[in-house]
């Protein structure tokens, strides 16, 4: 294993081992709490342009699952087709696995992919770190080849129109009724899970018109980055709200972007949600559920028009976790129902869904 050092922008310096890929990398720094899901977590394309750190000391103890696509074209037990982190920070890197569905290690597959990871780091105090200090951007440069520092920028980027579909895709073709789902950069499992509704599923671009197609019901999918980026997707939603009152539904990104078209503001996190033990409770009920999450920015709901009201709200910083409209079957949460991996205490939320479809 070769030394590498994290570089972090307020000057903090870390120093570990390479067992990913060896290449220098940057980008920003964030930390996801949950004990276990790292196959799922590094396919998730909400995680483009970062660099991950798993605060569970333990990584890579029960290898990587194959990579299989169904009948219906989802991967069996990925988010995506490829792992989309920029690079993975771990404390404790396990070179030996043992699981029934493993075919290699972590480190054969980052390697394989060409994403970086570093091992050997204090990530309970790079954790302290972000948490004080918010997000941070980072590099990790190979201390034998000081010279080759790489740059990275997240601010400003269109992220999602990095990861989104660029043509129009279709699953479980001629089933029930038929949502089109606004690819963001959606997780396998929202697919699957609406496909398991038997629900026909009419997957597109981000920015795509779709309000002349023949469907039920609009889904908003997760994705990455600043959705103030992603004017094109909030005019259509717009457009669509101003032609029907046909059901919609949104999910994390989804979530932003319904709420800017119902005139919303969004603003960034100081460290964002990212785990599987975020607390949520249904406005004007008792009713609370752990949630998986992974997201930087969150509605300010003060800044909704009047017809709109907040659904969910965070119990650990009192931040929005959806939204609905007082009238119309149109709602959204912003942390993860499929949740995968994670709790499935939501996942009534695609039945809700999918019930509203006439």
């Amino acid at each position: 294993m070769r030394n590498v050092t994290l570089v972090l922008s307020v000057g903090t310096e870390f120093h570990g081992k390479s067992f990913g890929y060896d290449a220098p990398v940057a980008g920003e720094v964030v930390f996801n709490t949950a004990m276990m899901g790292y196959p799922e977590s590094l396919t998730d394309p909400s995680y483009a342009g970062q660099m991950l750190t798993m605060t569970f000391p333990l990584v890579g103890n029960y290898g990587v699952p194959p990579f299989t696509i169904e009948e219906n074209r989802i991967p069996s037990y990925m988010e995506s087709d490829k792992i989309y982190v920029s690079a993975l920070i771990v404390s404790d890197y396990s070179e030996e696995y043992s699981h029934w569905n493993a075919v290699e290690s972590l480190a054969s597959w980052l390697k394989r992919e060409h994403v970086p990871g570093i091992t050997g780091i204090d990530t309970r105090e790079l954790t302290k770190l972000l948490r004080e200090n918010g997000v941070l951007m980072g590099k990790i440069i190979f201390d034998d080849e000081p010279e080759n520092i790489p740059e990275a920028v997240y601010e400003g980027v269109n992220f999602v129109d990095m990861v989104s579909t660029k043509q129009i895709i279709k699953y479980n073709e001629g089933a029930g009724k038929k949502v089109v789902l606004v690819d963001c950069g959606v997780k396998a499992n929202i697919l699957r899970e609406l496909v398991e509704r038997n629900v026909e599923i009419i997957r597109v671009p981000w920015n795509y018109d779709y309000t002349t197609l023949d469907y039920d019901g609009l889904f908003l999918a997760n994705g990455p980055g600043d959705p103030d980026m992603c004017r094109d997707a909030v005019e259509v939603i717009r457009k669509q709200m101003s032609l029907s009152s046909k059901p919609i539904c949104g999910i994390c990104m989804g979530n932003q972007l319904l709420a800017k078209a119902a005139g919303a503001k969004i603003y960034k996190l100081k460290y964002g949600h990212r785990g599987h033990n975020q607390p949520v409770r249904m406005v004007g009920t008792n009713k609370c559920f752990i949630t998986s999450q992974n997201h930087g920015y969150a509605v300010d709901v003060n800044t909704l028009e009047k017809d709109w009201e907040e659904l969910f709200v965070n119990m650990n910083d009192g931040s929005n976790e959806g939204i609905r409209h007082k009238t119309n079957q149109w709602f959204s949460s912003q942390f993860h129902p499929e949740a995968s991996s994670g709790p499935v205490d939501t996942e009534f939320l695609f039945d809700k869904f999918v019930e509203t479809l006439k």
